[in-house]
């Protein structure tokens, strides 16, 4: 038995989406190497062949599809909606659901980029064991990733809180605009990570009901102060147990769910790569780090390791 194997027991209360403790920077200088590009990608590619990896993924991978970063350079500063509020307070409900409803169109018909094809690419071949994201915008699948563990959700799925039932996003998109006509043209709309955008006057605002109980419908995302399900966290530690490496990619792993997962795959010993314009959570723990973008990243490691 491993050290991992008491890990359930940890997931009630510490994988909830709540900020983990500010990167360390001196951990990052100490522990992690930091290479130039491509003797990068060489000396991660000799590791990794013939190894299955672990991945996981953060709002970085997304950016090259239209998605911005949360916490990358640029980033607006932004107060994200919280479960507690989402669920105690009406006014915020309207303007989360107008917020959302703007950006999912946008946030819809975005495209999987090379980043995503390429892990696509390396799992078909056998060199990735799985992928787990904190990305709610489908994209691995989509891209033709088969084994995708979604850690925080899906943007495409509504459920309601009081008898689970659960719609699909484009449905619940089609009764706002029937309540609401104001949103059929919006204009100058601003995506966020998880699909918002800044809206406008919300006071006459009509927020979708679930059809069955008449229960209040929250986007199947975990919210900040939301509890990671016990479920989805277990798969994602199965896919840790199977792997010999992890490659955490895009990712500042600034909350715990992300964080609890490196530190497994530091117990179990196993080579940590991670990819990520900027400091990160994981950097001490890192054998590699490479400061570089994802997409061409990833298409470099498969062009090494698939020939």
């Amino acid at each position: 038995m491993t050290a991992d194997a008491a890990l359930p027991s940890d997931t009630s209360l510490v994988d909830a989406l709540e900020p983990a403790d500010a990167p360390d920077a001196a951990a990052v200088l100490d522990s992690a190497v930091a290479l130039d590009s491509e003797r990068a990608v060489d000396a991660v590619a000799t590791l990794l062949r013939g190894k299955r990896a672990a991945v996981l993924t953060g709002a970085g991978l997304s950016t090259d599809s239209g998605i911005p970063d949360y916490r990358g350079e640029g980033a607006p500063k932004r107060t994200p909606m919280t479960f507690q509020t989402f669920v105690a307070d009406e006014r915020s409900r309207k303007r989360y659901w107008a917020g959302s409803h703007l950006g999912w169109p946008v946030f819809r018909q975005a495209e999987p980029n090379l980043g995503h094809r390429s892990l696509a690419q390396l799992e078909s071949a056998g060199a990735i064991a799985g992928v787990i994201t904190q990305n709610v915008d489908g994209l691995h699948t989509r891209a033709g990733s088969r084994h995708v563990v979604e850690l925080h959700g899906s943007l495409d799925r509504v459920i309601c809180l009081a008898c689970g039932q659960a719609f699909g996003r484009d449905s619940i998109a089609t009764r706002l605009e029937t309540d609401n006509p104001v949103l059929r043209d919006p204009k100058n709309i601003r995506i966020a990570p998880d699909g918002d955008a800044d809206v406008g006057n919300i006071d006459d605002f009509v927020v979708p009901e679930c059809t069955v109980c008449g229960g209040m419908l929250k986007p199947n995302v975990v919210f900040f102060g939301e509890l990671v399900p016990t479920e989805t966290f277990l798969e994602a530690s199965a896919v840790i147990q199977s792997a010999e490496a992890l490659i955490v990619a895009g990712s500042s792993l600034a909350v715990n769910s992300g964080i609890r997962l490196v530190e497994q795959a530091r117990r179990r010993k196993l080579p940590i790569i991670v990819i990520n314009r900027g400091v990160t959570k994981g950097d001490g723990r890192a054998l590699h780090k490479l400061e570089a973008g994802t997409s061409e990243t990833f298409a470099a490691l498969a062009y090494r390791l698939l020939g």
